[in-house]
């Protein structure tokens, strides 16, 4: 294979009279386009000198069309006939192509932008609302004939759901408490008041951060465990196997999951809250000098610990809907390919997580107003 050449001979005024030499082909081109295209700027082609071309294929006559502006002469390829059907070919398609579209100004592309994320946004409340419609139909479906409840499947979500998140909600809990009663230690201790760690820790990890934390870790589990379980069962065509087979998805999928999470919820808080007491009690312990004994007995003087334990755990279920039901709805909208099942599961940790914090803000201005 010889490399594309040109040579331009006997040129007279704006006549140019031009010779290829070597193969025009995809792989013997190279950069000779190119300075083909800066030649034979602003001049006119009279004859093309073909006596030493070799081969000759579409990338070649792309070339040619292109540096001569559609200026080549009509018989231009009249020693190589075969060289000449491809070049009108290409140039027959090259004249019909369109241009390309015009890039918008980058004024218009940010509203066009803020655009489509306003029409996303409001497709997704839809499709959320007609999946909550759907749960909210199979949840009265599956009380009100609870024989045709899968109850293994609820163990098993349960126990994978619930009992394997126990370690690591109960150690990030432990630390939680652990930082609260170091901040309280070395702040209070200041003003004389070093004994009001206790109550610190208590309110903070009862009333906020237990249900918080445990919500959080959940929803980067769990929420993230259902929305790839269930786009899986999406992509392999599973769920639509099963409404063939006359079993709704929703009864088998979503209700035992979203049943498991309501049930371990509760229990999973209360894990961390004794976690956090835990270790607000070491530090305490280690930190003031202030004992086991001490600790408690700091807490059962409070009347209103029983309120804040009750705030805690009716933010549990809350939360558990929340995380369930992100998790299950955006593994049902998982498209056939992996693509979707990425960009869905990163939703749901997402979209769950938002909406956590987003309800204990709105859980926190009730029970202002509600003086608990």
């Amino acid at each position: 294979m010889s490399t594309a050449d040109f040579h331009i001979e006997d040129a007279q005024g704006d006549s140019t009279v031009l010779k290829l030499t070597g193969d025009w082909t995809t792989m013997g081109i190279g950069k000779a386009a190119v300075r083909l295209g800066d030649h034979l700027e602003g001049v006119s082609i009279e004859h093309v000198d073909l006596s030493d071309l070799g081969k000759f294929d579409t990338a070649g006559a792309l070339a040619l069309v292109q540096a001569s502006n559609f200026a080549m002469p009509d018989d231009a390829f009249t020693e190589r006939p075969e060289a000449g059907r491809i070049y009108a070919m290409v140039e027959t398609l090259e004249r019909q192509s369109a241009e390309p579209p015009k890039r918008s100004g980058s004024f218009v592309r940010i509203f066009a932008k803020i655009g489509h994320g306003v029409h996303d946004a409001g497709a997704e409340f839809l499709l959320s609302m007609a999946f909550l419609g759907r749960l909210m139909g199979a949840t009265s479906t599956a009380v009100r004939h609870p024989g045709d409840i899968r109850w293994p499947a609820w163990v098993s979500q349960a126990e994978r759901s619930g009992l394997d998140a126990l370690p690591i909600i109960a150690v990030t809990n432990f630390f939680i408490g652990a930082v609260i009663a170091f901040l309280g230690a070395n702040l209070l201790t200041q003003f004389g008041a070093g004994v009001f760690t206790v109550q610190l820790v208590a309110v903070a990890v009862l009333r906020e951060l237990a249900v918080l934390i445990t919500a959080i870790l959940l929803a980067g589990r769990s929420a993230s465990s259902f929305a790839a379980e269930i786009g899986s069962m999406r992509m392999n065509q599973e769920v639509d196997a099963m409404q063939v087979m006359g079993v709704n998805p929703f009864q088998a999928l979503v209700i035992p999951r979203l049943a498991a999470m309501l049930v371990m919820m509760p229990l999973l808080t209360f894990v961390g809250m004794v976690s956090g007491f835990l270790g607000g009690l070491l530090v305490t312990w280690s930190q003031l000098d202030y004992g086991p004994a001490f600790f408690i007995q700091r807490i059962n003087e409070d009347p209103l610990m029983g309120t804040h334990l009750m705030v805690g755990m009716l933010k549990a279920p809350v939360f558990a809907v929340v995380i369930a039901s992100i998790g299950c709805r955006q593994g049902m909208a998982v498209a056939g390919d992996v693509e979707s099942l990425g960009r869905r599961v990163t939703a749901a940790v997402v979209q769950a997580i938002f909406a956590i914090i987003a309800l204990d803000a709105v859980f926190a201005l009730v029970f202002l107003e509600l003086n608990l």
